[in-house]
């Protein structure tokens, strides 16, 4: 791995990587469960962006407990199927003494991981990053798929930089904040309005690529969830 570059907000460690593929011995940290999910790749150069960027997190995961990347366990959770298992799932690690690890959550785009997490314990009980590349978005009918009423007035015209741009941020925004209440893309985007600093109790931030490091043409969002006491 190579050019980390990492910040803080609102008290979530954000970690932005660009990936190459893993030693030999990077491998050998990984479990058996996230090497099972890489073979199911059909393109071995997707299995590899796979394997850098749990390796990437593990390292993010384990210098925010304080503990060797070795010793946790991977303890991937599916809102799905409810399974605990490392080849699927929302990401997470548990400690090698069983308890949970740090909340935790990663996006990959164009050969980057941008990564965020906390440890438990504090005033948050969730958190969701994303990272999009802007021309993601610019296909017909996006804004009919996936954006509510209020979202689509004001919006510029879809064939414009400004109009892509705007796409691609609701859209992360979108992400951060399904990722940030653990239910993903189980729950329709359409219905989450995401023009405001706050739905449901998330708090959402647009992050900057360039203070990142990401490539030019990338949108990301930060969503975190508080423990509501």
């Amino acid at each position: 791995m190579a050019n980390v570059r990492d910040t803080e907000v609102g008290g979530v460690a954000v970690r932005a990587v660009e990936l190459l593929a893993p030693g030999a011995s990077e491998l050998k940290m990984l479990d058996e469960s996230e090497h099972r999910r890489a073979i199911r790749f059909v393109n071995p150069s997707d299995a590899s962006a796979f394997l850098a960027g749990r390796l990437a997190l593990r390292l993010f995961a384990a210098e925010l407990e304080g503990v060797p990347p070795e010793t946790l366990v991977a303890d991937f959770q599916c809102p799905r199927c409810g399974g605990r298992k490392g080849d699927h799932g929302r990401p997470g690690y548990a400690l090698n003494d069983g308890h949970p690890g740090p909340l935790l959550s990663l996006s990959r785009t164009s050969g980057w991981v941008l990564l965020a997490g906390v440890v438990r314990g504090g005033a948050l009980r969730g958190v969701g990053i994303d990272a999009e590349k802007i021309d993601r978005t610019a296909f017909p009918g996006f804004d009919g798929l996936v954006l509510t009423p209020q979202e689509r007035m004001g919006l510029a015209s879809g064939t414009t930089a400004e109009g892509h741009h705007q796409r691609a941020r609701l859209w992360a925004r979108k992400e951060a904040f399904l990722k940030a209440i653990g239910e993903g893309l189980e729950r329709d985007p359409a219905s989450c309005d995401v023009t405001g600093d706050r739905l449901e109790g998330v708090a959402l931030v647009d992050l900057e690529p360039g203070r990142l490091g990401l490539p030019s043409g990338t949108i990301a969002a930060l969503a975190t969830l508080g423990d509501g006491s």
